[in-house]
């Protein structure tokens, strides 16, 4: 509806599936299998529930009256209670059953913990689907030298793979923390109004083993291998908070990914993938704004701050249940999905298109390299007889002299000229030229490109590789 606010997250940047899982029918879909799952359990442990009842309620699990619902929370102010009635109406055997001995909670925040341990596998798909060609890119780069930088001044040199390697290493971490807090996540279960299980000890006449068989069940049939044991009505809302930390970490990854390649852009050395009818600028023609990169660091952002809004709502809660969580959390979670989802597709997608350009990398690493490299031409001249304490300050007044022509006069970098022509030096420009291979200046960097794919990338692209085929699969749709 034009008339209507629409979400970008929805119209613009995140996926089908991961709006899907955080769909309206999904959920309620759902609600209607956490329903059986607890009717099942309760008839296989004693409960008089027929087959019938349990069969009629299968029968309906996915042909929800969305129209009978509204009316029906129009008259009772209540989603739960308005899909309970609704969910009998179909199936009148089964009326008197459903959501037995369960509160709310049971539905709304089970169902809230499913879907995120769905939309958390997905996001490590994607996660997994971004690593794939930034390897590939780290080992196609990993002995080609580039100026460093640190405080965005020249440093020693590097390698545009060993750059692309700290930006993997960041992702790797992420990876480690996604999979702790899935293997973490469990269910609430069905715990009562409080957390003490009241209800069903009354329907179990006082059976303790029995309730918590009762726990061990939905979560099986839930696909969960456990719940949390101790709980108020809702399960604890520092999961939220686990959850967004985790989308927050990935983000932060990704924003200082994105930060580096419009820093690079901006050199003309690395640049984002750029169509082929693009418009980079209504007014400027020319321009080729990395506007991909740009939406990461603006996404980054939102994800951040809502990574905000679960610490400050698990920090926020009373006893055993408050309902200033619930509005917060229908915002701040799905959210913060969304935009992850959004941000590992557009990771994926400039890793997977980066364009290096290698003169003008050589062009910038070159205008600096005479003052990387003066450590070195300092121990040459010494090895033929200088005196390194001399030479250290003649090479310093030289750097600042070829410095000051470079930044006041805008001429080239003279440096290596003076120190030929210092006969103090006793070195030509032939032993000068000798000096400067970049290749002298980048350490280890290739080498630890090579040990680090090897020994921590490829196991996780191994891992994953069914997943890895799916995600390409589903972008040649």
């Amino acid at each position: 509806m034009r008339n209507r606010y629409e979400s970008p997250l929805s119209s613009r940047y995140a996926s089908d599936t991961m709006q899907w899982l955080f769909s309206p029918d999904h959920k309620f879909r759902t609600w209607r299998r956490l329903w059986i799952a607890l009717a099942e359990a309760e008839q296989e442990l004693g409960l008089p529930i027929a087959d019938a009842q349990i069969e009629e309620m299968r029968a309906h699990a996915e042909d929800i009256d969305y129209e009978e619902a509204a009316r029906q929370e129009q008259k009772v102010r209540h989603d739960v209670m308005a899909h309970v009635i609704t969910y009998g109406l179909q199936c009148p055997s089964a009326r008197g059953i459903i959501h037995l001995g369960a509160t709310s909670c049971y539905v709304g925040d089970n169902t809230d913990l499913i879907i995120m341990d769905g939309a958390l596998r997905l996001v490590r798909d994607r996660l997994v689907g971004a690593i794939a060609p930034l390897a590939d890119f780290a080992a196609k780069y990993r002995d080609l030298p580039t100026l460093g930088f640190t405080h965005f001044q020249p440093a020693q040199p590097v390698t545009v793979g060993k750059r692309a390697a700290l930006w993997l290493q960041d992702l790797l971490l992420d990876l480690e923390e996604l999979d702790f807090v899935i293997d973490h996540l469990a269910l609430l279960g069905s715990k009562g109004t409080t957390g003490t299980q009241a209800s069903f000890m009354e329907l179990f006449d006082g059976d303790h083993e029995k309730c918590v068989e009762l726990d061990r069940k939905i979560a099986s049939k839930m696909g969960f291998a456990r719940t949390y044991v101790v709980s108020g009505q809702t399960y604890p809302r520092k999961v939220d908070a686990r959850v967004l930390g985790v989308l927050s970490a990935i983000a932060q990854s990704a924003a200082k990914f994105s930060n580096d390649i419009r820093l690079l852009q901006h050199l003309k050395e690395v640049e984002e993938p750029f169509e082929t009818a693009q418009i980079g600028s209504s007014a400027m023609a020319y321009k080729r704004n990395p506007m991909r990169s740009e939406r990461i660091a603006s996404l980054a952002r939102a994800v951040v701050a809502d990574y905000q809004n679960t610490a400050m709502t698990a920090s926020a809660q009373w006893f055993e249940r408050t309902l200033d969580d619930s509005a917060n959390k229908r915002i701040s979670v799905p959210e913060a999905f969304l935009a992850i989802d959004a941000i590992l597709i557009l990771y994926r997608n400039i890793a997977g298109g980066l364009v290096v350009y290698p003169k003008v990398i050589h062009r910038h690493l070159m205008d600096e390299l005479p003052f990387m490299a003066t450590e070195n031409i300092l121990m040459a001249a010494v090895k033929r007889g200088g005196d390194r304490q001399e030479l250290h300050e003649r090479i310093r007044q030289h750097a600042m002299e070829a410095g000051l022509r470079v930044k006041r006069d805008g001429m080239a970098n003279d440096l290596l000229d003076r120190i030929a022509l210092d006969a103090a030096f006793g070195l030509d420009q032939a032993d000068l030229a000798d000096l400067m291979d970049p290749g002298l200046y980048t350490g280890r960097s290739a080498q630890q490109v090579d040990r680090f794919l090897a020994e921590s990338v490829q196991p996780v692209l191994d891992r994953f590789a069914a997943a890895l085929q799916a995600e390409e699969e589903q972008l040649k749709v």
